[in-house]
């Protein structure tokens, strides 16, 4: 698979949904992800992200417009020791519960599937970065029906031992706008990662679609001492 221009891909695509990308900086001092929604409804547009302890949650911008919360109000981010969960829905919260309980981060989501939004059918993308011992290593999941197909559900499990400096892995729920959406298929892709954490935040940013870009969170991790910076960009101010 060759390695792709992330601000390339994104600029190419008006509606990718949304997108989690996780790799290593070019010094390969810093675990890096990013995280970002879209929307083409006043309600998915009428979203902010906001800090919630070390992780971040979505909440309404003006709670007088919020009409079905369900899959749209969730804790994207949360933190458990030294694993980092990154998601596109409240698959969070299962990923978190039940690695407590000991469970793989695929054993984790085998209770869940795509979202129930037919007949998109969205998939469900998911990311854990474990960084301890001054060692970095992810994994990436994808859970989406079978070519829009509900009554079938396919699940794809992506692991990234000692991460290469300077490229990551993208995986987003679209691979474009439409009508049905098509769903993201394949491996996720990979991409390159360069700059500080504020020029990746910003190519991010300014390369999504300016009429669909809803809010996008940016965190490096330092290998070495496992302290994190984070940003956070809102279209609703």
């Amino acid at each position: 698979m060759n390695k792709k221009l992330l601000k390339t891909e994104l600029e190419n695509n008006t509606y990718p949904g949304r997108g989690i990308v996780v790799g290593r900086t070019p010094d390969g001092k810093h675990a890096v992800t990013a995280y970002f929604i879209m929307g083409r409804s006043e309600n998915s547009r009428n979203r902010v992200f906001v800090e919630d302890g070390e992780g971040i949650r979505t909440e309404a911008f003006d709670p007088s417009k919020l009409v079905d919360p369900s899959l749209i109000i969730y804790a994207p981010v949360r933190v458990r020791g030294c694993d980092t969960i990154v998601t596109n829905g409240d698959q969070t919260d299962t990923v978190y519960e039940r690695m407590d309980q000991g469970m793989t981060f695929e054993e984790s989501l085998r209770i869940r599937q795509f979202e129930p939004d037919g007949p998109n059918y969205t998939p469900r993308i998911s990311a854990v970065m474990h960084v301890e011992n001054k060692d970095f290593s992810y994994e990436m999941s994808i859970l989406k029906s079978h070519e829009g197909n509900p009554e079938c559900s396919c699940r794809y499990t992506f692991s990234y031992d000692h991460p290469v400096k300077g490229e990551g892995r993208f995986i987003h729920t679209y691979i474009g706008d439409g009508s049905p959406l098509p769903s993201f298929c394949g491996e996720p892709e990979r991409v390159e990662i360069d700059g500080d954490i504020d020029s990746f935040a910003n190519m991010i940013w300014s390369s999504l679609n300016e009429e669909n870009k809803v809010s996008l969170f940016v965190r490096f991790i330092d290998i070495e001492t496992g302290a994190y910076e984070t940003r956070i960009i809102n279209k609703n101010k």
